[in-house]
């Protein structure tokens, strides 16, 4: 999963369409330049709208602006919600559309055409998703500000805590922040009144995480923790002035708007909020399940034929499973073996830092095999680290956040060790693979080092793209001499395992009536994950409808892209070559890669 992109705007047809890539194996990591070969009035002006709203639309969200690296941003917090900052939001999105539909894509090739494509794709999407009223529902367990704050609060995240003025700029942010989530509790009343709510299993799991930010002492909050760790190049009166401010300001700011969150969910909106979990039962809802399909997995796939593709690919990985049990010589039927694998002590760590330690020890040996299978490496580094404790409870087992645009900070590979039962030793190798490296970390960081790559798509993106690579990479444990270990490989069919059942359950749950308990026996009764993890994650998909179909759905597509290069090009088929092609142009959705991919291996083919 990718950690903070879901916030901020998740939102090169390189040598195939006009345009190259500059990399020199010979060294560490040389820049990866895209540029086009032609040029002219209707490319140069693409290039100069998908700047321009870029740039914009961090006005809007500033936060973006401080993720992508922009300091100016750093004092601002969004609108609040109201009609008229939603009215603003959607006259942008149609500003931006009318602009590009001006444009003759007649005229354009390589990378403006390749821009021109996404940038009006996304415009489209953004202004039928203004449509339904997601601004009712602007905080879950999973994600929301109220979470994303508390993590730039704390100096480890994206807001810097270097200089007096980052001090200050994050207590001008605050005041903004404030009135943002008061203008939450008023969309979530205006939800209550038209039905549109959150589940209200959901909300229970979303009041601890804001009463977590309700402390006595001022010292035990996380945002006092940047005054803890202040630079030691702020001294006398300023740092005296800074750590007075910032108590006033956790104080009379930020605890109380926590605990006004908190008890407006405890005192009004739990006990009103709806007992179903499906989108289908919110007005609209099918049509409002539908565009979020479309919006993760890119593809025209219905809820239905979603979950049948689900069904089928459980049925296969349980007998790749079958076959584990019966290689490690197990005496008794699946369950009996799943049992045995959420409960043997052998599978499981017993501290926080074991779980590190060894992966950071799986890190040394998969950075060793990388280039087997790859051309091209990100040169930011990423680093492991435990997710923190206030979100814990309700996080991913695992996510990914991009490095710092400018090096300063590296990618982190966060491990969730709330649950040391929901983190088998067996899932090690797929999970670092998956998210760090050639997962995550790979495409993510990559997508930002390509010179000449807008910026609009360095930092945006499409779930179905980011999951689906992110997913492939699993299979290329074999290529690269991991999975030696049956376990180890039986932990990269969980893993896979997990994002099929997603297929099935969040189509069962969105659009078939299937109630929480269902969804949670489904994924008991075909896989060994602790049912703490199992449960998770159900709530997740509950939380996020549709999120959760782009992994499978994107890595079924990259595969068959692979299956088809291969085929076609035989012995000429190069995989360093395809993963290049794959990667080299950012982020796409899945039609806008298939037609890349075949025209690179028409173009391969010519030349044999």
């Amino acid at each position: 999963m990718i950690f903070k992109k879901s916030l901020i705007a998740l939102s090169l047809t390189a040598l195939a369409a006009g345009c190259s890539l500059i990399e020199s194996p010979s060294t560490s990591h040389e820049q990866l330049v895209v540029t086009n070969s032609t040029t002219n009035l209707d490319q140069q002006q693409v290039g100069q709208i998908v700047d321009e709203y870029f740039n914009e639309s961090m006005k809007l969200n500033p936060i973006s602006g401080t993720f992508n690296g922009r300091q100016e941003f750093n004092d601002q917090f969004r609108a609040p919600i109201s009609d008229t900052s939603r009215a603003n939001s959607l006259a942008f999105e149609q500003k931006y559309l009318a602009k590009i539909n001006q444009i003759d894509v007649n005229q354009l090739s390589g990378q403006a055409l390749l821009s021109y494509e996404l940038f009006k794709l996304d415009r489209e999407m953004a202004v039928q998703g203004s449509h339904f009223p997601s601004y009712m529902l602007p905080l879950n367990q999973m994600s929301g500000f109220h979470n994303l704050y508390a993590g730039l609060g704390s100096g480890k995240s994206a807001q810097p805590f270097k200089t007096v003025d980052d001090f200050e700029n994050f207590m001008s942010r605050t005041d903004g922040f404030v009135v943002w989530m008061d203008s939450a509790i008023a969309a979530m009343r205006e939800g209550l009144k038209n039905d549109i709510t959150l589940p209200k299993v959901i909300a229970k799991k979303l009041l601890p995480q804001l009463q977590a930010q309700v402390v006595v002492e001022i010292t035990d909050s996380i945002f006092w923790m940047p005054v803890t760790n202040m630079p030691q190049i702020i001294q006398g009166d300023e740092r005296t002035r800074l750590t007075r401010d910032y108590r006033h300001m956790i104080t009379n700011k930020l605890i109380p708007v926590y605990r006004r969150m908190a008890k407006f969910l405890e005192d009004e909106y739990i006990p009103h909020a709806r007992d179903s979990i499906g989108y289908t039962q919110l007005p609209n809802g099918e049509q409002w399940y539908q565009y979020n399909i479309k919006t993760n997995t890119t593809l025209d796939l219905n809820a239905k034929e979603i979950h049948q593709i689900g069904l089928d690919e459980v049925s296969r990985i349980l007998g790749e499973m079958k076959k584990v049990k019966e290689q490690v010589n197990f005496d008794g039927d699946m369950s009996a073996f799943f049992d045995h694998l959420e409960n043997d002590d052998q599978f499981y760590f017993t501290t926080e830092q074991q779980v590190i330690d060894g992966y950071n020890q799986i890190k040394t040996r998969i950075e060793a095999r990388v280039p087997q299978l790859f051309d091209i490496k990100p040169k930011a580094p990423y680093i492991v680290r435990a997710v923190e404790k206030y979100r814990a409870a309700s996080a991913a087992g695992a996510s990914y956040q991009s490095p710092a645009p400018d090096g300063s900070r590296p990618g982190i590979f966060y491990i969730n060790t709330h649950n040391l039962k929901a983190q088998p030793k067996f899932i090690m190798e797929t999970l670092s693979i998956h998210e760090a490296a050639p997962g995550h970390h790979f495409q993510l960081a990559l997508q930002q080092e390509i010179e000449g790559l807008p910026d609009y798509r360095k930092f945006g993106g499409y779930n179905a793209y980011a999951e689906g690579w992110a997913l492939y990479a699993e299979s290329l444990g074999k290529e690269m001499g991991l999975f030696t270990d049956p376990y180890m490989w039986y932990g990269r069919l969980v893993d896979e395992q997990l994002r099929a059942m997603r297929l099935v359950v969040d189509t069962g749950m969105h659009a078939m009536g299937w109630s929480r308990e269902r969804a949670i026996k489904y994924m008991k009764d075909n896989s060994s994950m602790a049912t703490s993890d199992i449960t998770a994650e159900v709530e997740r998909y509950i939380a996020w409808p549709g999120q959760a179909l782009s992994y499978k759905l994107g890595q079924i597509k990259i595969r068959e892209l692979r299956q088809f290069a291969e085929k076609v090009l035989g012995n000429k088929f190069d995989v360093r070559q395809f993963h290049t092609q794959v990667l080299i142009d950012g982020s796409l959705p899945m039609p806008t890669l298939e037609s890349k991919i075949k025209r690179w291996v028409s173009k391969v083919k010519s030349t044999l």
